[in-house]
């Protein structure tokens, strides 16, 4: 055998003799006799609650992992919105009244504003005088000619063929005299041009009798209905301006802002005052077209309204409008990718809701989607 095998055996012996000797130590001692020496106490290992994080984690991290991979809705934020008037002035002058004041509830013809403008009103005066001297004149001539005209332009007639009568006699005589050489016949020729002219008066004095007897003509009667007219658009256009001096309520609606105190010089495009209707509120949604992918109008969907509690409201979609051009488009192979136009989405409760109001916020959840 050799020496590598031998010396476990050695190992062996020695360790043989060390027990024996440690036995008869322990056999002349008088306290190993009456007891046997206790084992020194090991730690104990807790393994229940070991088992229980080790649970707890890895029920937590399955959930981490769970809710990574489902699809997380998306949510949206909208506004309330309404139906705005905006009122402004049509015609220049001073605020002389305003009845009503922020947040009053007007009805349909109340009075919101009267302007102050005399310069206007009398301008309104002027023209309705033209408009009456317009209309005397259609009304003259409608009636036609007086009748002491027509006997006043017949008596001219009669007394142009009296003259005339009286100047062919004188002719006569003068004719007869300058044939026998006793009148010059510078008499013949003043008599001759007195003939004539009394001819073209009885000529004209007929012409005017005729003139009365057959009334204006046609032509100076679409004249004198044309200026009628033309008076009474005159009036119209002024009195118009004269009523957009009082400002009254188109609708029943709420005093929403107001542009213009009393006092206050405004002229034609200031702003008045605007007013909104509680009885037209809508919700406005802006989203990217791969979110709108699938609407349609008449499509109803739920949000809430934080202003109101978060009070869960239906509303139905009645307007889905695009909101203009790009504002920096791209070529999709410079970017790799391509640009997404917004949409704008009009929806109304399906039923009245108390208390919305415009500017007030709602916001619901796509499902499905991802921001």
């Amino acid at each position: 055998m050799t020496a590598i095998d031998q010396q476990p055996a050695t190992t062996r012996s020695s360790a043989s003799a060390e027990s024996i000797a440690a036995s008869s130590q322990t056999s002349d001692s008088p306290a190993s006799s009456s007891a046997p020496s206790p084992e020194p106490p090991g730690p104990k290992v807790a393994r229940a609650p070991a088992i229980i994080v080790t649970i707890i984690v890895a029920a937590m991290v399955g959930l981490s992992l769970w809710y990574l991979v489902q699809p997380q809705p998306l949510i949206i934020q909208g506004e309330a919105d309404a139906t705005r008037i905006d009122i402004a002035a049509r015609v220049d002058g001073r605020v002389g009244k305003r009845p009503v004041s922020r947040g009053d509830n007007v009805s349909a013809g109340q009075l919101l504003f009267e302007i102050d403008n005399p310069e206007l009103v009398t301008k309104l005066h002027e023209a309705e005088a033209g408009m009456a001297v317009a209309s005397a004149q259609l009304a003259n001539i409608e009636v036609g000619t007086r009748a002491e005209v027509i006997a006043q332009r017949k008596a001219a007639v009669e007394s142009a063929t009296a003259d005339l009568t009286f100047a062919q006699q004188t002719y006569d005589r003068v004719k007869q005299l300058a044939g026998t050489g006793d009148t010059p016949i510078q008499r013949l020729d003043e008599v001759t041009n007195s003939l004539q002219v009394a001819q073209r008066s009885l000529d004209q004095a007929k012409l005017a009798y005729q003139a009365a007897v057959n009334g204006y003509t046609p032509e100076e009667r679409g004249v004198a209905r044309a200026n009628v007219a033309k008076a009474q658009a005159s009036v119209d256009t002024i009195r118009a301006q004269v009523n957009e001096l009082t400002v009254k309520a188109p609708v029943a609606t709420q005093v929403y802002q107001i542009g213009a105190e009393l006092g206050e010089y405004v002229s034609p495009g200031v702003p008045l005052l605007s007013l909104i209707d509680l009885n037209d509120v809508w919700l406005r949604f802006d989203l990217r077209e791969d979110l709108a992918k699938g609407l349609k109008v008449g499509d109803q969907f739920q949000m809430r309204v934080p202003a109101l509690g978060d009070r869960l409201i239906t509303a139905e979609i009645r307007l889905i409008a695009t909101r203009g051009e790009f504002a920096g488009w791209r070529a999709t192979r410079a970017t790799g990718d391509f640009d997404l136009r917004t949409f704008a989405i009009r929806a109304y409760p399906v039923s009245p809701v108390p208390g919305l109001r415009p500017g007030m916020s709602v916001y619901a959840e796509w499902p499905g989607r991802r921001p």
